[in-house]
């Protein structure tokens, strides 16, 4: 099965993937770019890559480079489509609650407007 990514958008078109991503080096912004498409093509993608976070709904994109973790939470809508809320590099061991908490916001503002 393979998965469509898309970037969550806010109701005003502004992307915080797009903004993010703006921040990070041309290299890194390379690396991002190469997991997003195994994502896509993989049908068993590697929890390296690709992983559910326990306790919701929300899974996430996961990034190494160099000696730092990124993020990038994400949800699926209608099997296939995942949609990527936006991006953060990882300092501890758990994923902060804020980032889940401001993932389930633009989940929730996503079905609401793509039912």
């Amino acid at each position: 099965m393979k998965r469509i990514l898309r970037f969550y958008r806010t109701i005003e078109g502004k992307c915080a993937i797009e903004d993010y991503l703006k921040t990070l080096s041309d290299n890194l912004q390379a690396k991002v770019l190469a997991v997003f498409k195994l994502v896509e093509n993989l049908n068993i993608v590697p929890a390296k890559f690709f992983k559910k976070l326990t306790g919701t709904k929300l899974y996430e994109v996961r990034v190494e480079w160099k000696s730092n973790i990124y993020r990038f939470p994400c949800f699926f809508h209608k099997d296939r489509l995942v949609i990527l809320t936006h991006g953060f590099q990882k300092k501890k061991v758990k994923t902060p609650v804020k980032e889940i908490k401001r993932a389930e916001k633009y989940r929730k503002d996503y079905l609401r407007r793509n039912k």
